[in-house]
């Protein structure tokens, strides 16, 4: 499986692990069609990608399923087919569970999660036409193990893991994959352009400085390459997810640790 001839779909593609994504996936040969809510800054995103006569920039906000309908609609004009759908539009929210502001709740759900699943419910009758495709949701580590005063994001992680794995196996019979990607702490702007409540603080160790988006792009695209189920970059979170799944309490215990520390 290569990505000669192939057509990929990308939300959140103007900055960040989509754009890496899209540069990626466009150097390995795809067609990339660019998303984001600003026309502008996904065209910028294109323009830095490269590959002008295999990409495409639209404006998308993935809470409205026209939107969706209608970049898929002129995906299939300019490049006739849909194989890969990735679903990386999203933002963070920064606030404890007993002050979060329930609009930024709504807000946040309402993109990281639902519009997910209705790019899922928009591609997935193409895909099945086409006997084949792949979805890959990008996740998070935080939607295996639940972040304090993150929690909001971290719930729809969650829910995005389980919604990503389920599908897998409803789809396994119709030719389409759904991979899941978890990535751990990533240097991106998306810190700064989280929703901010009341309550801010940080279990990040200092110590740890995160990975690049690029380096996400490429598991990406080795998953995509592989068929797997999900991937977790990088691969050092393995052994902390595990450790949270069998000894819950030990790895709250240093979250505590830390959150007292700050304080």
């Amino acid at each position: 499986m290569d990505l000669a001839g192939k057509v990929a779909v990308i939300s959140g593609a103007s900055m960040g692990i989509g754009e890496a994504i899209a540069k990626t996936f466009a150097d390995q040969g795809a067609s990339v069609v660019l998303l984001s809510r600003d026309a502008g800054r996904a065209e910028a995103a294109r323009t830095r990608v490269g590959h002008a006569d295999r990409t495409l920039a639209l404006a998308c906000d993935v809470r409205n399923r026209e939107e969706i309908d209608r970049v898929l609609s002129l995906t299939m004009h300019h490049f006739h087919r849909i194989d890969i759908w990735v679903n990386n539009a999203g933002h963070g929210i920064l606030d404890s569970v007993a002050h979060v502001d329930m609009s930024a709740v709504r807000a946040t759900v309402e993109t990281n999660f639902f519009g997910a699943v209705e790019s899922m419910q928009a591609v997935i009758p193409v895909m099945k036409q086409q006997g084949s495709g792949t979805i890959i949701n990008i996740s998070s580590v935080a939607g295996h193990i639940p972040l304090p005063f993150h929690a909001i994001y971290s719930a729809t992680k969650f829910a995005m893991n389980a919604v990503g794995k389920g599908a897998r196996i409803e789809l396994m019979n119709s030719g389409i994959n759904v991979l899941t990607v978890c990535p751990g702490y990533v240097r991106t702007d998306f810190g700064a352009n989280a929703l901010r409540g009341g309550e801010q603080k940080q279990v990040r160790p200092e110590a740890v400085q995160g990975i690049s988006a690029d380096r996400v792009a490429r598991a990406v695209l080795k998953g995509y390459l592989q068929g797997r189920r999900e991937v977790v970059v990088p691969w050092f979170m393995h052994p902390v997810i595990k450790l949270y799944q069998l000894f819950p309490g030990l790895v709250e215990w240093g979250m505590g640790k830390m959150l007292r520390r700050r304080d």
